[in-house]
């Protein structure tokens, strides 16, 4: 029986039920979870370190790259050390508070590093079309303006969620069948009318996600007809390398990103446990391999790690 606050309708807690259907497998799904995790957090902090010590990393890519990799710990940390408690501890309970902080967490962040994403193909965009104009057009203010931008729209689109749910009645039942609090799977135990909340939801989606898929295709299609018009093969290459790292950290975002978007709404045909595990996916995998493909990719980040590693060696 779910337990209310005095005089109010929101409930004290709610159970988060993990990955319904593998709870056997629970318990040893969280080693591979807790891993990538630490590697997440690790590679984002190395990643943020170096660009922050080295000043000729003080770049818009490298600058972006820093955004990117904030974005990414406060993805995996708002949900990653919740859920390998209830894998392995069977902590279910999440208080009211915290399951409303999470959602807003999750969407902001991830509205923020869509929004980074959007910025970087811009970046890619002005260096190899306008290549002499580069350091002019993309200055140091300019950056942060754009990141203040992301920012802002991130918090303050995403705030009406948590605002709207406090203000619903919950039915009795209280329980989550997924990892984490998230939007739509909170505004499923709400006893009212949520039209509006999930119609305000799928205008979020479609303003920040839509708009950033819009300007990056543009950006790239802008930037594969630049490079196709390059004279040698060698400038071709060499222009596709420097995007390459860019369409992958795309790719790995959006990709379970629009499959948990759309089974959430539509989807009912899915299977819960893929599902549940792409939901998983998408904000863990991310943030795990952005730090490793750019590490892999960029020159001086790679240096950087490898000097850092020498001369910790005996």
């Amino acid at each position: 029986m779910l337990a209310f606050r005095n005089g109010s309708s929101h409930p004290m807690y709610f159970i988060l039920l993990g990955i319904p259907g593998l709870e056997n497998c629970q318990f040893w799904i969280a080693f591979l979870f807790c891993a990538m995790y630490i590697v997440a957090v690790v590679g984002n902090i190395t990643v943020i370190h170096i660009i922050r010590i080295d000043h000729s990393l003080h770049e818009p890519m490298y600058l972006f790259l820093a955004m990117l990799a904030v974005s990414d710990l406060v993805l995996s940390s708002s949900t990653q050390p919740k859920m390998l408690a209830i894998f392995w501890f069977h902590a279910q309970e999440i208080e009211y508070h915290a399951c409303l902080l999470q959602v807003f967490f999750i969407h902001a962040f991830s509205s923020v590093e869509s929004g980074v994403l959007m910025a970087m193909a811009l970046d890619r965009y002005v260096a190899i079309c306008f290549p002499l104009h580069h350091s002019s057009i993309l200055t140091p203010s300019v950056v942060g303006k754009l990141g203040a931008t992301v920012m802002l729209r991130g918090l303050l689109w995403v705030s009406p969620f948590c605002f709207m749910i406090s203000r619903m009645p919950f039915c009795s039942n209280h329980i989550i069948p997924q990892s984490y609090c998230e939007h739509m799977a909170v505004l499923k135990l709400v006893c009212a009318d949520t039209r509006v909340s999930r119609i305000y939801g799928l205008f979020v989606a479609f303003s920040v996600g839509g708009f950033d898929i819009v300007v990056i295709s543009v950006s790239y299609v802008m930037i594969l007809r630049t490079v196709l018009g390059l004279p040698s093969d060698e400038a071709r290459l060499k222009a596709f390398g420097t995007c390459a790292s860019h369409i992958c950290v795309i790719l790995a975002l959006y990709i379970p990103a629009l499959f948990t978007f759309l089974t959430h709404r539509f989807g009912h045909q899915v299977p819960r446990v893929v599902h549940i595990m792409f939901a998983n996916i998408y904000l863990l995998v991310p943030p795990m391999f952005n730090p490793i493909i750019y590490g892999v990719k960029t020159k001086q980040i790679r240096e950087r790690v490898l000097q850092g590693l020498c001369c910790k060696a005996p």
